[in-house]
């Protein structure tokens, strides 16, 4: 559990000061700042360990509080009764903010696709990302399927055997359906449709697939079966839901607005609006998730469908879930949950932007060793895609159907490209039920067939 700030602040804290304690004035006074030295957003829950030993943590709270009250700007009203919510721009959402503008854009993906000329790879490799979200969404709730199972489950299209399976591919699912309604407006009917594409047939009596709740017995607890968030009331939900698809739905974004709005620090906010108003039975975290993905895509920041913001949060599950209730405990103040979020954000751009560094030198090392090796004459343009993902190790196994997938060619083609690097002892393949699995072989095998 958390440690609540204090119920009370103190009004006058200088003035508090001055009478009782004036010889620490200056002391305190280093405080006056939302942030503290190191550019950090502290919820009292940890600002009262960081307090010198000399100061009172009440005191020193009420200053803190008093500076950020100076600076919170308010963005919206949810739940019932209705609460405010309002943030502070820290250092490290303005960065966030500088990071999705320069490198996730529409443009500045066809950038990056055009500075691999050539290596149609990439292609490949960006496909094999946008599963990442909807596996580690997924393990972020709890399916225990491992990625490389998940992998294998999606690449291979087959059926779902467990209830773990069926929520990936229903998360899958859902990504997609952000991705192919982002030029729509939200409404009640998009999220409510939403919820179904991710949840139908896992467990219909849990979820009721594309229902909102109609009870409050919906709870939200704790690893240790704590109550750490009870939703606002079922009645008048669907009423809410609309005006907060009327906020979302207003340009906050335009240059002359005077309440302006990143449309990152929007796409934030409706992911913790939805996980407050907890308007599902159940899965309302992949569903709010996929609502921000849905926001970024609909202001054409197209990279976000390879950034995958929860492989970095299921690695954190505990923190993920204090930045809500740090946000909750201290008067629905947002900053704690959209500081913390574009941490999370910042870090995984630069995932991103890495894979991408990568990809390229690992492109301009494998050529060299294709051209020298006398390879590259024997492969086609399919055949050095397929062999380039392998030998990076962003793919362990082929199909034909999931290669047809990637490269968006004919079954038969598929089929062709993947027999071919057998013969070319570069591969190898097993039946797998009634499916053929290629592997590439390893290096020192692939050198040793070559020189013998």
């Amino acid at each position: 559990m958390i440690s609540k700030p204090p119920s009370e602040l103190i009004i006058s804290p200088f003035q508090h000061i001055a009478e009782n304690e004036p010889e620490k004035i200056d002391e305190y006074l280093g405080l006056f700042s939302p942030i503290d030295s190191k550019g950090r957003y502290l919820h009292y829950d940890e600002f009262k360990y960081r307090v010198p030993k000399e100061l009172d943590a009440n005191v020193s709270w009420s200053i803190v509080k008093m500076a950020r009250n100076r600076q919170l700007k308010s963005i919206l009203s949810i739940g019932e009764p209705l609460k405010y919510c309002k943030f502070y721009s820290t250092p490290s959402i303005q960065k966030a903010i500088s990071e999705t503008d320069r490198n996730t854009t529409s443009a500045s993906l066809e950038w990056m696709c055009s500075k691999i000329g050539e290596e149609k790879h990439l292609e490949y490799i960006l496909n094999d990302l946008i599963e990442d979200e909807a596996i580690s969404s997924s393990q972020l709730e709890g399916a225990a399927t491992t990625t490389k199972v998940a992998k294998d489950l999606l690449k291979r299209k087959r059926k779902p055997r467990s209830p773990d399976e069926k929520m990936i591919v229903g998360n899958f699912k859902m990504m997609k359906f952000a991705w192919d309604n982002r030029h729509k407006d939200l409404s009640v009917d998009l999220i409510l449709a939403l919820h179904k594409e991710g949840v139908d047939n896992i467990d219909n009596d849990t979820y009721t697939p594309g229902v909102f709740r109609v009870t409050d017995d919906v709870e939200v607890v704790d690893s240790e079966g704590n109550t750490v968030h009870t939703p606002p009331p079922a009645k008048g939900l669907n009423k809410r839901i609309k005006n907060l698809a009327k906020w979302v739905n207003e340009c906050h974004h335009d240059i002359d607005n005077k309440d302006y709005f990143h449309p990152l620090i929007k796409a934030i906010t409706l992911h913790f609006a939805i996980g407050y108003e907890h308007p599902f039975r159940d899965g309302n975290g992949r569903v709010a998730r996929a609502l921000f993905y849905w926001y970024m895509f609909k202001n054409d920041f197209a990279s976000f469908r390879y950034i995958a913001i929860s492989v970095l949060l299921k690695t954190a599950p505990v923190k993920y879930g204090k930045s809500y209730l740090y946000t909750e405990t201290d008067d629905m103040d947002l900053t704690y949950f959209i500081d913390y979020q574009c941490g999370i954000i910042i870090r995984a751009i630069n995932e991103f932007k890495d894979s991408y560094k990568k990809t390229l030198e690992e492109t301009e090392l494998f050529n060299k060793w294709l051209w020298e090796s006398g390879l590259y004459k024997q492969l086609n343009d399919k055949q050095q895609t397929v062999f380039q993902v392998a030998k990076n190790g962003l793919a362990q196994s082929f199909t034909a159907m999931n290669v047809k997938e990637n490269l968006g060619c004919a079954y038969n083609t598929a089929a062709n490209v993947l027999n071919g690097l057998v013969e070319l002892n570069l591969f190898t393949k097993k039946k797998e039920g009634r499916e053929w699995v290629y592997s590439m072989l390893s290096q020192k095998k692939i050198l040793e067939s070559w020189k013998s």
